[in-house]
């Protein structure tokens, strides 16, 4: 805990960005009635009955001292998804950033591998030698 708790005290600076990443899967609902809209006097009312309509992955990223975030939807979390949000963070997020320090959870996509998954051996480690990994406790994320 004290490596993210150093982290997060670190002065900002543009250059070496500390970045936040997270992920959560959701459900996705459909409804089953059409909504009827709302009137004068009445809101619109929505019945709360639903169908199940399939999940989808929902990765977070933040920057806390710039108030920067960004959420991308995937239809599964993979090591090659993860790897392409790493890649979308270090060439269009933060394309000028010299080091970019993410805080993340232990997740087993959540490794260097992931990008090996994804990329040609020189991609993945030209990815990586722009990023710096730092893992909240085990059993303690988010």
């Amino acid at each position: 805990m004290e490596e993210v708790l150093e982290v997060y005290q670190r002065p900002y600076d543009p250059d070496y960005p500390v970045i936040c990443l997270d992920e959560a899967t959701k459900q996705l609902v459909k409804e089953t009635t059409t909504p009827i809209s709302a009137q004068p006097g009445h809101p619109e009312r929505v019945d709360y009955e639903y169908e199940r309509n399939g999940t989808a992955n929902l990765f977070m990223l933040c920057e806390p001292m710039l108030g920067w975030r960004r959420v991308e939807v995937t239809a599964r979390r993979t090591a090659i998804d993860y790897a392409h949000l790493l890649k979308h963070l270090v060439d269009y997020d933060y394309p000028d950033a010299i080091k970019i320090t993410v805080v993340q959870d232990n997740l087993n996509t959540h490794s260097p591998a992931s990008l090996y998954k994804a990329f040609e051996p020189e991609e993945a480690r030209r990815i990586l030698e722009l990023l710096e990994f730092c893992h909240t406790p085990k059993h303690g994320s988010w």
